[in-house]
């Protein structure tokens, strides 16, 4: 691969969609497995397995080529080696053109409701926002060391066809009532696809945006509108003193962080026009899609 090619690095629900986006472009995907290599050529997104979860060396020319990397970091720690060892690959394939990596606003921690836009310090309060943290250190320092450019975007919680908790509804699974629920942050699949691509266009070299549609809502007002728009009985409803034997580690930690994430810097600099720009718009559109990638 040369100059004007691109790389996506990690190719599940973002980046086939990303992958989509960039259709009769020169293109390659790295993904973990052979099956998910299957599963990319039936989109016509061609593929080759690399496992990052150990140092690797990778099968192709990385010079002057954009790279998106989308992979999580592993379940477990407050570093992410998988970058690491990517970073480390790139010493013996030629410097990329860019690196877009994304990053979560879970970074910030909680900011009990307030406004955060990206002047504020990253205060990671859990282990899967730390190894995030760890990702966009590594990426930085990797800059300075080689002069590469790179952005890095802060996601909201990402919705879209296909990713929304239905299965959660129909199990009957609890939440608490809207007026203990945190504020919470999103942004629909298709609108971060633009915004993934705008950044690797228009992006500041060193910049980091917070992604999300800017209109902050709540957990519980979520699932009560895709409860409604799918015909599934709406949760029951629990105090948070119950939310310790009735709700699982991971939803605890989200429904103890609360920010309103700000999204100005996005909108100005990257010049995005987003399609969906609240949740009502966004879930409208997902059901209309029945699931299907768009």
């Amino acid at each position: 691969m040369g100059n004007g090619k691109h790389l996506i690095v990690g190719c599940g629900y973002i980046g086939r969609r990303l992958g989509l986006a960039l259709s009769g472009q020169p293109l390659m995907a790295l993904v973990r497995s052979a099956s998910s290599v299957q599963e990319l050529a039936a989109l016509g997104i061609p593929g080759m397995p690399c496992d990052l979860d150990q140092p690797v060396e990778i099968p192709l020319s990385t010079a002057g080529v954009d790279v998106w990397y989308l992979v999580p970091p592993p379940r477990l720690g407050e570093k992410d080696p998988r970058l690491g060892h990517f970073l480390q690959a790139l010493e013996d394939n030629g410097q990329p053109r860019r690196i877009v990596l994304i990053s979560t606003t879970g970074v910030y921690g909680d900011c009990q409701g307030e406004w955060v836009d990206e002047t504020r310090p990253p205060a990671p309060v859990v282990d899967r926002a730390r190894r995030r943290l760890d990702a966009e250190q590594q990426l930085q320092q990797w800059g300075r060391r080689t002069g590469g450019e790179w952005v890095i975007l802060r996601v909201a919680g990402i919705y879209g066809p296909g990713k929304l908790p239905l299965e959660r509804l129909r199990q009957g699974k609890p939440m608490v009532a809207e007026k203990d629920a945190p504020w919470t942050n999103r942004i629909h699949a298709h609108d971060l696809v633009q915004v993934c691509l705008a950044a690797m266009k228009r992006g500041r070299s060193g910049g980091i945006y917070n992604v999300t549609d800017g209109q902050p809502g709540n957990m519980a007002q979520y699932f009560m509108r895709v409860a409604e728009m799918a015909n599934l009985p709406p949760p029951p409803l629990i105090d948070p003193t119950q939310a310790g034997s009735s709700l699982s580690v991971g939803m605890r930690s989200y429904l103890a962080e609360s920010r309103r994430i700000d999204n100005c810097r996005m909108l100005r600099e990257l010049a995005v026009n987003l399609r969906y720009p609240d949740l009502e718009s966004g879930l409208k559109a997902c059901f209309h899609d029945n699931g299907a990638l768009e």
